[in-house]
C-alpha cells in the first residue's frame, strides 16, 4: 500500500467514476435478477470526450461473450466513449446468442449517448450459462429510462450495479496536482467469491481526466494488475468474465508525459491496490485477511509459487479461521510448492499490521516455542502479516489471502 508521502491526495469520501471530470454515469434496476427486482443491475459510464483505453482480461480458457467483444475493440484501437455493464448474469457459455446480446448492449449504449459505433466496452458478471434477459436490458437502455449524471449519488449507484455477492461497494479516488493543473483517477470494483487471479470473478473500472497515450495506459494496466488484482486469493477459482478497464479522456487538460509519468503510475497503482484489498477483504463470509510476504527465493516466480500454495491451502485457510497459529501447515504447503527449499535456512515470522516488530515462530530448522502466546494474539486479529524468508536468493512475492469458513461453504453450496 502507499506510504505516508505520496504524490497524490486520497478522497476521504469517493464518489465513484464520476469523480473524474467529464465522465457521466447512470444506474437502473432493469430486472435481470427477475421481473420486479429492485436491485441495481445495469449501469453506464460515458465520456463525450473520446478516451484512450487500457484493459486486461481473464486468462480462463472459457471466455464470456462480453470479454471477447472488449478484446476485439481494444485491439482495434478506436477511441472509446464508455462502458455498459450489468450484474446478475454473466452472459458466459451462451453461444452465438450471447455474442449478439453483448453487441446489442453496446449498440444501445452508443445510441443512448449518441456515441460513435463500436465505441463502448461491455462487461457482465453473475450466473454462468443463462441467456441474458436482453429485452429487459434494451428497454432499460432507452433514453426515457436512463438518467446520466455526474453527482456522487449517481456515481455510487453505478458502483452498486456490478455487485453480486459483495457486501459493500468498492470505490477509491485520488487527485494529483501538477504544474499543468490537477487530474483525478477514480476506480470501482466488484468481487467477493471465486477470487484467484490471474484475475478472478472481478470487474474493475478506472476513469481519469488526464490525457494519457493509449500505449502508455495499456502498459500501466498490464503492469498494475500484477501487485494488485493478481496478488489476491479467496478460494482459488478464476472466472470467465474478469476485466480491468481504464479510460482516460483528457478533460482536465493535464498531459501525462515523461515528467508526469512517475506520479501517474504511483497514483494509478495505488487505486489498483486499494480496490484489490477491498475485494479480498470482502471475500464471501471470511473473517481474516492475511498478507503473505515471501522473500529469499531463487526467483520471483518461485516466491510467487510458495505464496500461492500457502494462500490456497485449505488446511492453512481453515487454521486461520480457527485462530490457530498452526504454522506447520504453512511450512508443509511451502514444501510441496515445487520450488527449491532448505529447511535449515527457512525463517518464518508473524506480525500485526500495526507496524509492530515481527514475532519469529521458526528459524534455522527449529521452532521458537517461547513466542507461542504472541503468535496466538496475532492470529486472533482480523488482519495480520506472515513473513517467510527462504534464505536462498533475492526473489520475493506478496499475496493477500483470506481464511475459509463454514459460512463460505454454506453460502456456496447452492445458488
Amino acid at each position: 500500500m502507499a506510504k505516508a508521502k505520496t504524490p497524490f491526495v486520497v478522497h476521504k469520501q469517493p464518489g465513484g467514476l464520476t469523480d473524474a471530470k467529464g465522465f457521466l454515469c447512470s444506474s437502473i434496476a432493469s430486472g435481470i435478477r427477475g421481473v420486479g427486482s429492485k436491485v441495481l443491475d445495469l449501469g453506464l459510464v460515458y465520456s463525450s470526450h473520446p478516451c484512450t483505453a487500457g484493459a486486461v482480461f481473464t486468462q480462463n480458457k472459457i471466455v464470456a461473450a462480453p470479454v471477447r467483444l472488449c478484446q476485439e475493440r481494444l485491439k482495434a484501437s478506436n477511441a472509446i466513449h464508455g462502458i455498459v455493464f450489468n450484474s446478475g448474469n454473466a452472459n458466459a457459455c451462451t453461444g452465438p446468442q450471447g455474442v449478439k446480446d453483448a453487441l446489442s448492449m453496446t449498440q444501445a449504449a452508443e445510441y443512448l449517448t449518441e456515441a460513435p459505433d463500436s465505441s463502448f466496452f461491455v462487461a457482465s458478471t453473475g450466473r454462468i450459462g443463462r441467456a441474458l434477459p436482453i429485452k429487459r436490458i434494451l428497454k432499460a437502455l432507452k433514453p426515457e429510462s436512463q438518467h446520466l449524471g455526474s453527482t456522487k449519488q449517481i456515481g455510487l449507484g453505478a458502483a452498486d450495479c456490478i455487485l453480486t455477492s459483495d457486501t459493500k461497494r468498492k470505490v477509491v479516488t485520488v487527485k494529483v496536482t501538477t504544474s499543468q493543473g490537477s487530474y483525478t483517477i477514480a476506480g470501482i470494483a466488484k468481487g467477493a467469491g471465486m477470487i484467484q487471479p490471474n484475475m478472478a470473478t472481478m470487474l474493475a473500472f478506472m476513469t481519469t481526466d488526464a490525457k494519457v497515450p493509449a500505449r502508455t495506459l495499456q502498459r500501466l494496466v498490464q503492469d498494475g494488475v500484477g501487485p494488485s488484482f493478481n496478488s489476491i486469493t479467496v478460494d482459488g477459482d478464476t472466472s470467465t468474465n474478469d476485466a480491468v478497464i481504464a479510460l482516460a479522456n483528457g478533460a482536465s487538460g493535464v498531459k501525462i508525459g515523461p515528467k508526469e509519468k512517475a506520479d501517474f503510475v504511483s497514483a494509478f497503482n495505488y487505486v489498483c491496490e486499494v480496490l484489490a484489498r477491498l475485494i479480498v477483504g470482502d471475500g464471501e463470509k471470511i473473517t481474516k485477511v492475511v498478507e503473505l510476504r515471501v522473500s529469499g527465493a531463487r526467483s520471483a516466480d518461485d516466491a510467487d509459487k510458495v505464496a500461492r500454495t500457502i494462500g490456497n491451502s485449505l488446511l492453512v485457510k481453515t487454521s486461520w479461521f480457527g485462530q490457530d497459529p498452526n504454522w506447520g501447515r504453512l511450512l508443509d504447503a511451502a514444501g510441496y510448492a515445487g520450488v527449491d527449499l532448505v529447511e535449515d535456512k527457512l525463517h518464518l515470522a508473524y506480525r500485526s499490521d500495526d507496524g509492530s516488530k515481527p514475532v519469529t515462530v521458526f528459524t534455522k530448522g527449529l521452532p521458537v516455542d517461547k513466542n507461542e502466546r504472541k503468535w496466538k494474539l496475532i492470529v486472533s486479529k482480523k488482519e495480520f502479516i506472515i513473513e517467510m524468508d527462504l534464505g536462498l536468493g533475492r526473489g520475493s512475492a506478496r499475496l493477500f489471502a483470506s481464511d475459509l469458513t463454514d459460512g463460505y461453504v454454506n453460502f456456496n453450496r447452492s445458488e
